[in-house]
């Protein structure tokens, strides 16, 4: 047992280590200086990912220490604001309902987007009709678009959209999960695997992001606006004065 707990370690580990040696190197500046520019022109980040990959737009939109200027779209929005039956959210309806291309205009018309806003778009694959169709829809209406997704898988399978493109295709800025194909790290004996590492590396990618998004606003002589823990003292009364700044432009149900 501790054999393969400590095998799926070191898949993390490592990682997350070249992700770190990655990010000192300077790859996260360019992203970072993108989200810090929408912010300071008044815009915010809206960020999607579906499946597993949903928990990465939960990372970045509205949780403590984290940015207040991020707003979440997720496929149920499109029963809790559109005229979707919940039906369609039932775990097997749920899965091809992400590979939909039609439901990318409902989803962006659904959202409450600026034009000053930036996508940060996360999908392991790349190639569900969901992710390409907003990343597109995106790119057609002036947004800048950051992609994180698995180079290694996306680039092994077809895309689902009949575009023929990839998420990494269409964004502008791709960051590299570094998930290997399958997103599984370790075999099990009569075939499969187990040990996913794409929503831990994911997880990672979106705080290093937030890090250094706020960086750039500090060094740019702007205070970053930053959630602070509802379970602190003062900590509502903090969210509600900045959230209040941005009244009907963020969105993060759960």
């Amino acid at each position: 047992m501790s054999e393969n707990i400590n095998a799926y370690s070191l898949e993390v580990s490592t990682r997350l280590d070249a992700l770190t040696e990655w990010a000192v190197a300077g790859g996260l500046n360019e992203a970072a200086e993108a989200l810090a520019q929408t912010l300071s022109d008044g815009g915010v980040i809206q960020a999607f990912g579906t499946g597993h990959s949903e928990a990465f737009a939960m990372e970045i939109a509205g949780r403590a220490g984290g940015l207040i200027p991020t707003s979440k779209i997720a496929l149920r929005d499109l029963v809790l604001h559109g005229e979707r039956d919940v039906a369609v959210l039932d775990s097997l309806e749920g899965s091809v309902l992400e590979r939909e291309t039609g439901i990318a205009k409902e989803l962006f018309d659904l959202s409450l987007v600026d034009p000053r806003d930036i996508f940060l778009i996360a999908s392991n694959s790349g190639v569900n009709g969901s992710i390409v169709g907003l990343a597109l829809i995106a790119k057609e209406r002036g947004h800048k678009v950051i992609a994180v997704t698995s180079l290694e898988h996306t680039n092994a399978v077809e895309t689902k959209h009949p575009s023929g493109m990839r998420l990494s295709e269409i964004a502008d800025i791709v960051i590299d999960n570094r998930a290997p194909f399958g997103d599984t790290t370790l075999e099990v004996s009569g075939g499969g695997g187990v040990g996913a590492v794409s929503s831990i590396t994911a997880a990672y990618i979106a705080q290093l992001l937030t890090i250094e998004t706020v960086q750039c606003l500090v060094r740019a002589g702007k205070k970053p606006p930053i959630y602070v823990s509802a379970n602190i003292p003062g900590g509502d009364e903090h969210n509600t004065a900045l959230v209040g700044q941005y009244a009907g432009r963020l969105r993060r149900e759960a």
